[in-house]
């Protein structure tokens, strides 16, 4: 079906627009890690805080209700988080630092996965993924992972793509692995911003997932939209969602 669509490749204005914003994102977010009042996100909202202590797991935009517009392309900013009862923050690192067995936790969504390698706090992995909404969409996508201690309770990790390359005919023989930033531009780019704190029962988890794609295509929303605008939200839900189903399984 993403045939009937002209592809189009990432242009260098794009990219530019998106390590702009990311650029004063993680400046901001920066100031923060300090406060013991806007560490976390959910804490700052009574009514969002009493969510996700009931159980309830979070998400929205991070500003505004819309994906921001750059030139050929759409910012996606969301915030999301979750409470996992019974946890501790070294439980939570060692689940979600086991990469090998992301296939596992995170599946469907991750068809494979693979540390490439390790050294002290930084991490570069490898994941299959599988994006469908309408469409089926497969892709081949490599990380740099870094943690950040800030106290005994509190970690940090920064998670961004070094590559996204669309799988076409995945898991058959004839399947073409195309070179990254073409295509029909499905995502481009993924910076993903974890917060930890354990707290009396359990471990607040946060995310903020920051990505860049392709706008819609004129005339044919019905098929791009779905995957473009709402697959951003529902697989950074899936991601808290399967962490915390991870940890309840391992403290079990």
């Amino acid at each position: 079906m993403a045939a009937n669509a002209k592809p189009l490749d990432l242009k260098p204005q794009t990219l530019e627009a998106f390590q702009t914003y990311i650029h004063d994102g993680e400046a901001k977010m920066e100031q923060t890690l300090g406060s013991d009042t806007s560490f976390l996100w959910s804490t700052a909202d009574p009514g969002i805080a009493q969510q996700i202590r009931a159980g309830q797991i979070v998400a929205q935009f991070w500003s505004g209700n819309a994906p921001l517009k750059a030139p050929n392309g759409l910012i996606h900013d969301w915030i999301a988080g979750g409470f996992a009862a019974g946890a501790t923050l070294n439980d939570t690192l060692a689940l979600i630092q086991d990469y090998d067995n992301y296939k596992n936790v995170y599946e469907p969504e991750v068809l494979a996965s693979r540390l490439i390698s390790h050294q002290n706090s930084d991490f570069q992995i490898y994941l299959r993924l599988l994006k469908k909404k309408i469409m089926t969409v497969v892709l081949d996508t490599d990380h740099n992972v870094h943690y950040r201690s800030l106290s005994q309770t509190r970690c940090v990790c920064r998670s961004y793509t070094t590559r996204v390359a669309e799988v076409e005919n995945a898991g058959t023989p004839k399947e073409i692995i195309r070179p990254p930033d073409t295509g029909h531009g499905f995502l481009w780019r993924l910076y993903s911003y974890w917060r930890f704190e354990e707290r009396k029962g359990g471990v607040l988890m946060e995310c903020r997932a920051i990505s860049l794609t392709r706008d819609v295509p004129l005339g044919l929303g019905w098929m791009f939209e779905p995957i473009i605008q709402n697959v951003p939200k529902e697989s950074l839900i899936h991601s808290i969602e399967a962490t915390r189903r991870g940890l309840t399984a391992e403290i079990s």
